[in-house]
């Protein structure tokens, strides 16, 4: 069944403007910075700006398939907005039974090195994404903090040093050394 058109708005949040909204093509600005996002793959798909200050996602003569994908595109604007007002916030913890896995943050937090992974003399570098900072928890042994306003690269780079610390040949529910994500959030704002 093809619906003729589908259609959701969704509110732009104080102290954010939404400049470029046209050709599939979206950028935010608010006071943690600005984002842009590009739709271009999403066929069938018209984003407009409203007189009320609302995002309007409309797609005409989509299938089901087709229109969930406007969901989709609807969570990935409100991201946007929650981006460049809250930030994002991703722990890690290091976990390890014998070997104790050494984290060094290097390059004002764009690069994790990971030493002694299992006893190994390799070491492990991970390159964060762009517009990521990484740190370390002092209140909280063995943890990394992983900020930034873009939550698929903050994800990414959590994910990049999860899969840098994969135990390879042996079973993995005997070892179960790693850097695993232990909570994720939003940066909240003071004031």
């Amino acid at each position: 069944m093809r619906l003729i058109k589908r259609e959701i708005k969704i509110a732009v949040p104080e102290g954010v403007t939404v400049t470029a909204c046209k050709a599939r093509k979206i950028s935010v600005t608010g006071p943690r910075g600005s984002l842009h996002r590009d739709f271009h793959h999403i066929p069938k798909l018209d984003l407009t700006l409203n007189e009320e200050n609302e995002v309007v996602a409309t797609m005409w003569f989509a299938s089901n398939k087709l229109s969930g994908s406007l969901r989709t595109t609807v969570s990935h604007i409100s991201n946007l907005f929650d981006g460049v007002t809250k930030g994002f916030r991703y722990k890690m913890r290091a976990v390890y039974a014998h070997f104790p896995v050494n984290i060094n943050i290097e390059k004002n937090g764009t690069v994790v090195e990971i030493r002694n992974f299992l006893g190994e003399k390799r070491t492990r570098v991970c390159n964060m994404l762009e517009g990521v900072k990484s740190y370390r928890d002092e209140s909280v042994k063995d943890c990394i903090v992983l900020e930034g306003n873009d939550i698929d690269n903050v994800s990414k780079s959590a994910a990049l040093i999860h899969m840098a610390c994969l135990v390879k040949k042996k079973d993995i529910r005997k070892f179960l050394d790693g850097i695993y994500v232990s909570e994720k959030g939003t940066i909240e704002t003071e004031g």
